[in-house]
């Protein structure tokens, strides 16, 4: 299928591993030129050499954090109008008592999940609508739709991005700019394997022992995490054409766990 944004431009917030990179990487099948930013620039530059050669596209690498007014800064002075706008980050750290959050963890988390991306939006939205074409997918999470205690500096916030962003998205949508958010629950990635494997090496399990023990744990329907590169297909159809009058959704991809109607 066209996905008609073939020599479009798109910049991916947060792209080097994970859901960013496989959202990446399936706009660059689609002929997409990118710029990738991340933090760490050894995973970002191997990143972008990978979806080089995976696709063939243009692939501009910027070491920056969206977190701060410097990182923006240096985001959109590499790439000042952007057809499509990806946003994500790693996600923030699980807690398992609400007890042991402080203040300079909410602090860090609403700098990274919420203000960057409104920032990141404000800067560029207005350029799409003189355009006459935009798309914007923020990649948060399932907990934004489906407290849990484990996930509270991940939840809420993404919960106040996606009130934000269908606020401002009936304003833009008649210029052809389009604003949606993907949720998801557990995937494959990077992040994930690292720290089911660490639980594997302290329980004398395997990793698929220990995801299998999650999924039966919090009863997930699918009975699996999911593939990164079917969440990526995911967010190249919310970029596309053919998102055209699918404004201001949130759509929860988790195999199931989230139990809600809307």
């Amino acid at each position: 299928m066209d996905l008609g944004i073939a020599g479009r431009t798109a910049l991916v917030a947060g792209g080097s591993a994970g859901l960013g990179k496989a959202s990446a990487k399936a706009l660059a099948r689609e002929g997409v030129d990118l710029v990738v930013s991340a933090r760490g620039e050894a995973r970002l530059l191997a990143a972008a050499r990978e979806i080089r050669e995976d696709s063939g596209a243009r692939v501009t690498p910027v070491v920056a954090d969206h977190a701060t007014s410097g990182g923006r800064a240096a985001l959109l002075a590499a790439c000042p109008a952007p057809d499509i706008l990806v946003i994500t980050c790693s996600p923030p750290k699980t807690t398992e008592d609400y007890h042991h959050i402080e203040v300079d963890d909410w602090r860090e988390s609403l700098d990274t999940t919420l203000i960057g991306p409104i920032e990141l939006m404000r800067a560029t939205l207005d350029g799409m609508v003189a355009r006459g074409f935009g798309r914007v997918v923020n990649i948060g999470t399932g907990a934004a739709k489906n407290p849990a205690e484990i996930r509270l500096l991940s939840g809420p916030s993404r919960a106040a991005l996606c009130n934000y962003t269908v606020a401002i998205s009936k304003r833009v949508a008649r210029h052809n700019v389009i604003i949606n958010n993907l949720l998801p629950g557990m995937y494959h990635t990077a992040t994930i394997e690292e720290r089911f494997n660490a639980a594997a090496a302290a329980n004398g399990t395997t990793y698929e022992e220990e995801t299998a023990r999650f999924v039966d744990r919090w009863r997930i329907p699918s009975g699996a995490f999911g593939d990164p590169d079917d969440f990526g297909a995911f967010c190249a159809l919310f970029c596309s054409r053919f998102a055209r009058n699918t404004v201001g959704q949130s759509l929860v991809i988790d195999g199931g766990l989230t139990n809600v109607l809307f």
